[in-house]
């Protein structure tokens, strides 16, 4: 891991949904996802300030597919927009949705848990799917003097994506760690979110 930019007190580390089901052998595996968690450990090590997120969906939550009766990764329409569907994962007191064992982060100051509303999703760790419900975490980071957002974790593709976008959106320098990350890529979104994010003036670093 190289030496990267300085960080100070007014960087945070948003560390996403380093979870059980995210990771091999879980419910929605991403492909070599334990992978991150040394890296992200090692990075957090470095930050006075952290928030994790948390995926907590409630059983038969309407991101499932099994809901639906189709197929995982099919796509639906429901109240606020297109859904890709799911396979159950991260149900609220499930072994699923606990964190990764080794993700030791004892000084992480908030445990955001998003996707707890049945009927909607929640990608990013600032709003729902609806892109208007916010899940409060802007206002935490502008009320403790927060200025950079360096983001890791699960999938880059989706949540980090997402996340990394709406924090740029709100007006924080963004930075996310792909070393960090690894994703899904459903349909080449993995090469989209790179392009993306880019173009949205999110900084993308191989390693810190």
């Amino acid at each position: 891991m190289g030496s990267g930019p300085a960080i100070d007190d007014r960087d945070v580390l948003l560390v996403v949904d380093v979870q059980n089901d995210f990771c091999p052998g879980g419910a929605l595996p991403v492909h070599d996802g334990d992978a991150v968690v040394p890296v992200v450990v090692r990075l957090a090590e470095r930050f006075r300030h952290v928030v994790l997120t948390q995926d907590w969906h409630p059983s038969a939550h309407h991101s499932f597919a099994s809901v639906h009766g189709k197929a995982p990764y099919d796509q639906v329409t429901l109240s606020y927009g297109p859904q890709i569907l799911w396979p159950d994962h991260c149900v609220q007191e499930t072994g699923g949705a606990a964190f990764h064992r080794d993700l030791s982060i004892p000084h992480a100051a908030l445990v955001l848990r998003k996707g707890f509303r049945r009927e909607i999703d929640s990608y990013s760790a600032f709003f729902e799917n609806d892109r208007t419900t916010p899940t409060g975490l802007a206002g935490y980071l502008r009320e403790r003097g927060f200025a950079r957002v360096v983001v890791v974790g699960l999938a880059f593709d989706f949540c980090v994506r997402f996340s990394a976008e709406d924090a740029r959106r709100l007006g924080f320098d963004v930075t996310v760690v792909e070393d960090g990350c690894r994703g899904i890529d459903v349909g080449g979104s993995v090469a989209a979110t790179r392009r993306e994010l880019a173009e949205q003036g999110v900084r993308l670093l191989d390693t810190w």
